[in-house]
């Protein structure tokens, strides 16, 4: 949910799909996820990822709901999706349990690591319930003799992240391919 067709550039290889449970400590189990693992690379290494995942919360927690707020939008097949972006180090250790864990773990499983990446989140939620939602994570490889760090507010390079991300959201929003199904 909801019933699409995601279609990816013909260089993205499919390394493949992890479905879980993500946990809260404090609410216990919480939402069904399930995650599918795309990437361009060389050696290893990844130049390109596409992170597509289906997500529920479970009927044991009904009064929570999604609370995307960026006021950014963007339209693929017809459907609205909230946009963030943000860049991130590629040995920064994922919190235990997360949706990002399991991600490394299907990326590790196939001989493949991340360096330091800029990413765009969009996330489409179906519904007024706001219980269920596609999320679509593009990322990059830094261009070289940029970092992570460098990018980040306050950083040597932050003047340049405003190009950079403009750049990062148009590439992933003509990359990734969203058609509802017909019922």
């Amino acid at each position: 949910d909801p019933a699409v067709t995601v279609t990816l550039p013909r260089t993205a290889h499919y390394l493949g799909a992890d479905r879980f449970v993500l946990t809260d400590p404090k609410m216990g189990p919480f939402d069904d996820c399930e995650l599918h693992a795309f990437v361009e690379g060389d050696h290893g290494t990844v130049r390109k990822l596409y992170w597509v995942q289906f997500e529920a919360y479970l009927p044991t927690v009904p009064n929570i709901h999604h609370t995307y707020d960026s006021p950014r939008h963007a339209k693929l097949g017809g459907l609205d999706f909230y946009v963030d972006s943000w860049v991130s180090s590629g040995n920064a250790p994922p919190e235990p349990g997360s949706d990002t864990e399991h991600l490394n773990a299907v990326l590790k499983a196939h001989g493949y690591s991340r360096g330091d990446m800029m990413t765009v989140r969009l996330v489409h939620l179906p519904d007024a319930a706001k219980r269920t939602e596609l999320m679509v994570i593009y990322s990059e490889a830094l261009p070289p003799g940029l970092s992570a760090n460098s990018l980040k507010k306050g950083g040597a390079a932050y003047a340049r992240w405003p190009a950079l991300e403009k750049g990062l959201i148009e590439r992933a929003t003509r990359a990734v391919k969203i058609e509802p199904l017909q019922k």
